[in-house]
């Protein structure tokens, strides 16, 4: 059963306002020892010594299978990145506690939440964990300042400290000017800020945020974003973002797994899935081109060549004789309308299947190539302008062997 909080609040706070009048150290609200000063200070959820996250989950459903491992640091945020129906969802509703798993244990802040059948599930309102879904699932009877304080109520916390903690939240969200009004007054923006100044009020060890920016129009999306980039980079708590887009796991997470049909088939920093992407879909998440194939044939002058499924592909020999990954950097690969000549050794024919500016109305834009096998190219919009390019038209596609990169 989770603690309950002490009436103090804890002197890790830098508003002024909530900090004790007296000098010494407050009670800190896991276990009314003072703060800073435990000598196990991992327990702690604001103390410097980190809270961290280990969980292996197994999570059947007909048809479906979710396996999970994953561990997370205190002040830290994971993204799980996945299409729709790849678990995402599933596997937060596990975490919290919404759900329960078949097998596989939730040890967090060395507390053991759940084991599958061998130990009873702990009810999501006993975990010291915050919950925001796509939905913000607001009371709508309530104000805004009374949504937030909800949770506080029911730990026992009465007066001005409701009243301190609960204003410190709304503006931490910059939404301090509408604690009066009740959901239906609210924007989307303003009602998912809220229901996250809810979850983050009552400080959990961990916060669970499922696609927060999902139902929210494209403005809104901004304005958002940035709040809640600035809000996680100060949290105390470990975080699991979940989302299918690419942009939004490079933007929130310091590291970064990728889910797919319920398996997590790869997990790093950006730069980890950036330079060894592991699966097709781990490429085209970070936009670059791989291709999996068996060095067939190396020469005298460094160079190897590659056998794919589809092609042979010239790269600089990796030496060994094992199966390899071939990467592949969309700036790396030159458009032409003509077979080109000189020193590119790997050319590909094919029409164009679509151009996409990147970012959205940026100065460049991916032109995906229908060849054998398929590759997308990085060309400025000018080029595209100037070559005429558009769907449908059949062009060259050609990169060095020295724009390659190979591992295993």
């Amino acid at each position: 059963m989770s603690p309950k909080p002490c009436r103090s609040p804890c002197t890790w706070r830098s508003s002024p306002t909530s900090r004790p009048r007296s000098p010494s150290p407050s009670s800190c609200w896991r276990s009314r020892a003072p703060c800073c000063s435990r000598s196990d200070r991992s327990r702690c959820a604001r103390c410097p010594g980190g809270i961290v996250l280990r969980a292996s989950i197994v999570r059947n459903r007909p048809g479906f299978r979710l396996e999970a491992e994953l561990a997370v640091d205190r002040a830290s945020t994971l993204v799980v990145v996945g299409e729709n129906g790849a678990g995402k969802t599933t596997l937060l509703r596990v975490l919290a506690g919404l759900e329960s798993a078949d097998a596989g244990e939730i040890v967090l802040d060395e507390q053991v939440y759940g084991s599958g059948s061998a130990r009873p599930m702990v009810p999501a309102w006993q975990r010291n964990v915050g919950y925001v879904g796509q939905d913000a699932a607001l009371f709508p009877h309530l104000t805004a300042f009374e949504n937030v304080a909800f949770g506080l109520r029911a730990q026992g916390l009465r007066g001005r400290w409701i009243r301190t903690r609960v204003g410190e939240a709304l503006d931490r969200l910059t939404v301090a000017g509408l604690a009066k009004r009740r959901p239906h007054e609210l924007s989307g923006g303003e009602r998912q800020r809220v229901a996250l100044a809810r979850a983050l009020v009552l400080e959990p060890a961990l916060l669970l945020l499922d696609e927060p920016l999902s139902g929210l129009d494209v403005q809104t999306q901004r304005t958002t974003r940035g709040v809640l980039r600035h809000v996680l980079a100060e949290a105390r708590c470990a975080t699991i973002y979940v989302t299918h887009a690419a942009s939004e796991a490079v933007m929130f997470g310091d590291r970064i797994a990728v889910l797919e049909a319920g398996q997590v088939t790869q997990q790093g920093t950006r730069d980890d899935l950036l330079r060894h992407p592991r699966t097709p879909y781990v490429a085209d998440l970070m936009g670059v081109n791989l291709y999996r194939g068996t060095l067939a044939y190396r020469d005298f002058a460094g160079l190897a060549e590659v056998q794919t499924t589809e092609a042979t592909l010239s790269v600089v020999d990796p030496g060994g004789d094992e199966d390899v990954f071939v990467l592949v950097i969309p700036r790396e690969v030159t458009l032409f309308l003509e077979r080109p000549e000189g020193s590119a050794l790997n050319t590909f024919y094919g029409p164009i299947a679509e151009l996409t500016p990147e970012p959205p109305f940026g100065e460049r834009v991916r032109v995906a190539v229908d060849s054998t096998p398929p590759i997308v190219a990085e060309v400025t919009r000018h080029a595209v302008e100037t070559m005429g390019l558009k769907p449908g038209q059949p062009v060259f596609a050609s990169f060095k062997a020295s724009g390659v990169f190979t591992y295993r």
